[in-house]
């Protein structure tokens, strides 16, 4: 009894000085830059919630928090990293659900499964989908697309953010809605996309909203709806794809922030906590509303059960419009 007490003495000291050891390392975070890996080119819309929000970040924990673009494979290049990166609260992922559901369906085999490789450490924002044009098209609306496609042999190519993005199944729910002919052109971001959309090189784009807006407002291209179930408070003006004649169209996007399983806990909540304040900053709200996204934070456990959800009500649906890798 007696050396069975000092052996469990001895494992509660030992288990006891690891826990101190790992309390400290989290009351000492960060301790160095953290990094936030955004799946995409720069100029998107994750690049574009990155970037508003990883000065107030820094100026909150102290240290940098540092963009970094690591574009290809629909994402599964930079959420690939993330995935695999140690889980110290140094390396987050700006997920969205193109790169984080829909791309794990067309590229089942990556190698690992979202819902137990990352711990979700908060939902940020909706970012809708929107259809926009090359003014050379000459057509205002959705039907007018429609009818333009329908006269041209062939049928018309449209720009999205890669194989599996939500830009992607946008086109292929338009093309599945109608019968149209559309002919998918995948970039390995919206920034790319929308420069050559707004070259003429690609006539019809699917880019998510934040993306295509300062292109709209400049007169560059134009915006024919947006793929959401109902207009947006701020952007009244501006129909849905459904409202224009396309029965049972609707595809939404979000942005989160992720980090590897098994990043500590109360770093995970600290982070959480203050993205939600930066979201609720008057300047913030005004540039998300601007550029037509809206603040849906939560926390940890719901973004968590969100993004399985998402899997339930998307893997039909991405079967559905025959997204395929090829």
């Amino acid at each position: 009894m007696r050396r069975r007490s000092i052996g469990q003495a001895a494992l509660a000291l030992a288990f006891g000085g690891a826990a101190g050891r790992e309390a400290r390392a989290q009351e000492g975070w960060p301790s160095r830059s953290v990094t936030m890996i955004v799946p995409w080119a720069a100029g998107g819309s994750n690049d574009v919630v990155a970037r508003l929000l990883s000065p107030g970040l820094q100026k909150a924990f102290g240290k940098s928090f540092v963009v970094e673009n690591r574009a290809g494979g629909g994402g599964a290049v930079g959420m690939g990293q993330v995935a695999r990166a140690r889980p110290d609260g140094y390396t987050l992922l700006v997920s969205s659900a193109s790169n984080h559901v829909f791309n794990h369906f067309v590229v089942p085999d990556q190698g690992y499964d979202p819902r137990e490789a990352l711990s979700a450490i908060c939902m940020m924002v909706d970012v809708p989908n929107a259809l926009a044009v090359h003014p050379s098209l000459g057509v205002s609306d959705v039907q007018g697309l429609l009818t333009k496609i329908r006269a041209t042999p062939g049928g018309l190519s449209y720009a999205s953010t890669g194989v599996g993005s939500s830009n992607h199944l946008a086109g292929e729910l338009l093309r599945l809605r109608t019968g149209v002919e559309l002919n998918h052109i995948p970039y390995r971001g919206g920034g790319p996309a929308l420069s050559d959309l707004i070259a003429g090189t690609v006539p019809v784009a699917f880019l998510n909203l934040p993306t295509v807006m300062p292109a709209v407002e400049a007169g560059q291209v134009r915006l024919l709806g947006i793929g959401g179930k109902s207009r947006l408070p701020s952007r009244p003006d501006t129909p849905t794809i459904g409202e224009q004649g396309v029965e049972g169209y609707e595809i939404q996007s979000w942005t989160g922030l992720f980090t590897p399983r098994g990043t500590p806990r109360p770093v995970i909540e600290r982070v959480a906590a203050q993205v939600k304040l930066l979201l609720a900053e008057p300047t913030t709200h005004e540039r998300l509303v601007e550029s037509g996204s809206e603040n849906i934070w939560a926390g940890p456990a719901d973004t968590d059960a969100f993004v399985r959800a998402e899997f339930e009500r998307w893997g039909p649906i991405v079967k559905q419009a025959g997204v395929t890798n090829g």
